[in-house]
């Protein structure tokens, strides 16, 4: 063969054969995860990155997601990462401070939101998970394709440092969020519901004797502050599409609207040194018409995007984590699932999604868009948050859909 045509082989990717092939390593991946090690079932966890610590993450774990923890057993050493508590949602409408929720009134076994970043929230599943020889977590690994036979997905090609991979698996699982690669290569339709607005995301320093207020709504503008204990951390909603326009007018005029919104960050605001240091979140609220093709399952962000409104995007993903593993893990253990068997999570887990998306929504039409059209004329609290405000029983049931939601799920998978 003459020497200029030769070619070097083509390396062909190595695989990895498993059972569950789970992609994205964010809350429902890693508690889905977990769960499937947990019973013993061959799984694969795919991170893309090559750690957790990501900022401005969702960090509302709700006592919906403690609970869990607690029927896992996991629930003291959990607690023992350092968090911060929240009972009561109050904020002010124009000059009207009100009352929204009380968790402590919702019955729930624990009655607070607690305040933890998602990476510590994820290296503590990973950690924990390392015990089961089943779970393998391959981070800097990222999913760029579905492997298909015919209509069924029979794995996921990857990559990591060292090049192409391929991992079969009986089932694949899609838990990569609101950007999704895995539901575009399987050909899923999503339903755009939208949404009126975004959010900038930043933090300042938290001053002595700082008052802690969860949300102030004016005339145009509204911010949330999360209280961090040394700082807070802060969501400017802006209406959808006017970041641009927001950072046109330059960083100082930013800081300026923030600290005229919320006086109380007014000796934090210098963390903001530029606008590195604030985060668009495009926010996003959808969800796929089906969850699922023969071989493949998709849950969390991925199989619907949840508004930021109520914090509730971690612990809805955790939920779906729960019903997929109480439905699945037995059978996985014996061998592949059906068609059925996946269309069941769908079945569990859509109606109290839709239910959550619906409070959403009514919240972004009524209360956020009527917030961030320009005017004058000093904001009122609506008489439906009036009247919550003015009845505690009230603020308990508030508190319980949001902190506890919609059926929640409770850990039926077995240990193994």
């Amino acid at each position: 063969m003459d020497a200029g045509s030769s070619r070097e082989p083509q390396r062909r990717a190595r695989t990895i054969t498993t059972r569950c092939c789970i992609v994205g390593g964010g809350p429902a991946g890693m508690m889905l995860g977990y769960l499937l090690g947990r019973a013993g079932v061959d799984t694969v966890v795919l991170e893309k990155h090559a750690d957790f610590f990501r900022d401005f993450r969702g960090d509302t774990v709700h006592p919906s997601t403690l609970q869990v923890m607690d029927e896992l057993g996991l629930i003291d050493d959990f607690l023992k990462i350092p968090h911060d508590k929240l009972q009561k949602l109050e904020g002010y409408f124009g000059k009207t401070r009100v009352r929204i929720a009380d968790v402590g009134r919702s019955g729930a076994k624990y009655p607070f939101i607690a305040f933890m970043p998602q990476w510590d929230f994820l290296n503590f599943l990973r950690d924990k998970g390392q015990r089961f020889p089943s779970l393998k977590v391959m981070m800097s690994t990222e999913a760029i394709g579905l492997i298909h036979d015919g209509d069924s997905v029979v794995g996921v090609e990857a990559t990591d440092a060292q090049g192409s991979l391929e991992i079969r698996a009986d089932l694949t699982v899609a838990c990569d969020g609101r950007h999704s690669v895995v539901r575009p290569s399987a050909g899923l339709e999503v339903d755009e519901i939208g949404a009126p607005m975004d959010v900038l995301w930043f933090r300042a320093s938290k001053g002595p004797n700082e008052e802690s207020v969860f949300a102030r709504i004016e005339p145009g503008r509204m911010m949330v502050t999360l209280d961090r204990g040394t700082y807070w951390q802060c969501a400017y909603v802006i209406a959808k599409g006017q970041y641009d326009a927001v950072k046109a007018r330059g960083l100082d005029a930013f800081r300026a609207a923030v600290v005229a919104l919320a006086p109380n960050i007014k000796s934090g605001i210098g963390d903001v040194r530029s606008w590195d240091d604030v985060k668009l979140l495009t926010v996003a609220v959808n969800r796929l018409k089906t969850w699922t093709r023969p071989g493949l399952l998709c849950i969390g962000d991925a199989a619907h995007a949840m508004s930021p409104v109520g914090g509730v995007g971690v612990n809805i993903a955790v939920q779906d984590a729960v019903a997929a593993a109480n439905l699945l893990a037995a059978k996985l253990a014996r061998g592949p699932v059906s068609d059925n068997d996946l269309a069941e999570v769908q079945q569990r887990r859509e109606f109290p999604m839709r239910m959550t998306q619906a409070m959403q929504v009514i919240v972004q039409n009524n209360i956020i868009s009527a917030a961030l059209k320009p005017g004058n004329e000093p904001l009122k609290p609506p008489l439906p948050i009036r009247i919550v405000n003015a009845v505690p029983f009230l603020q308990g049931l508030t508190a319980r859909f949001l902190a506890v939601g919609v059926r929640p799920e409770h850990v039926q998978s077995p240990e193994r």
